[in-house]
């Protein structure tokens, strides 16, 4: 059994900082790098590329909304054109600094509201897999397993990654629970690392109503901004280890 691990870095901005890059990047095998539209300045951004590739961690673009103030977590009402842009912009800018970083973008990953949103609607998920065929057809996208957006993308010709989140409650369905409920986060640092463990041997994990929910991914991603993240990053890749389950990245 193997599994990949990502991280969503490089969401510092000036003087805010935000996660612990230099200390969750020996952890993962994959770094979702943002790209300066819900967070991360260039100087940050090109850091974080820089350790990436001294490490040997694979590196993805996270594309947003262009929306800094709610850190990419709002949803937007953009046309096609605007969002096909948009998405364009973001990774030729990751592109050209992790080139001078020394290492390449393997795949996208869109981030937060976006993410969740062409995980159903496939109008707007036609301009991100639009935008990435544009740029360079052969970047993985990595999408919500189970969502209708995996099988619409792999029917347009992308190489598609079905990716679990390990700090986030699921409802029956296979949705994550949203963030403005109470519970959709989880702070178990052991309780989160049984899970990943249980997700990767069982196919599946259990909802936040108690129903055990199938759940077939090839990554798992460890959020950088959670409260007792680095801990949690650290129990969860100690828990693969003493379970004899490699930690490789899905797009070497």
């Amino acid at each position: 059994m193997q599994i990949d691990l990502n991280s969503d870095l490089g969401e510092s901005y000036g003087s805010w900082k935000m996660g612990n890059d230099d200390q969750i990047l020996p952890i993962v095998s994959s770094a979702n790098i943002a790209c300066g539209f819900h967070a991360g300045d260039p100087l940050g951004i090109y850091k974080t590329l820089q350790q990436a590739a001294k490490l040997g961690v694979t590196v993805g673009a996270h594309v947003s909304y262009p929306d800094l103030v709610g850190f990419g977590r709002r949803n937007m009402d953009v046309s096609y054109d605007e969002l096909l842009s948009d998405v364009m912009y973001q990774i030729s800018a990751l592109q050209g600094l992790a080139k001078v970083a020394g290492t390449t973008v393997k795949y996208v990953k869109p981030h937060g509201a976006l993410y969740n949103t062409i995980a159903q609607n496939l109008q707007q998920a036609q301009a991100v897999i639009d935008a990435i065929k544009k740029i360079d057809p052969s970047l993985v996208l990595v999408a919500l397993a189970g969502s209708p957006l995996v099988a619409f993308a792999k029917q347009q010709g992308l190489v598609v990654v079905s990716e679990a989140f390990a700090d986030r409650a699921y409802q029956a369905d296979g949705s994550l629970v949203s963030r403005r409920l109470q519970g959709a986060v989880l702070h178990d640092v052991q309780q989160v690392a049984q899970r990943v463990v249980q997700m990767i041997q069982t196919g599946g994990l259990m909802s936040i109503d108690g129903q055990f929910t199938p759940i077939q991914a090839d990554t798992v991603c460890l959020h950088g901004d959670t409260d007792g993240a680095l801990e949690m990053a650290q129990a969860i890749r100690q828990e693969l280890i003493n379970q004899n389950i490699a930690i490789q990245p899905f797009c070497p």
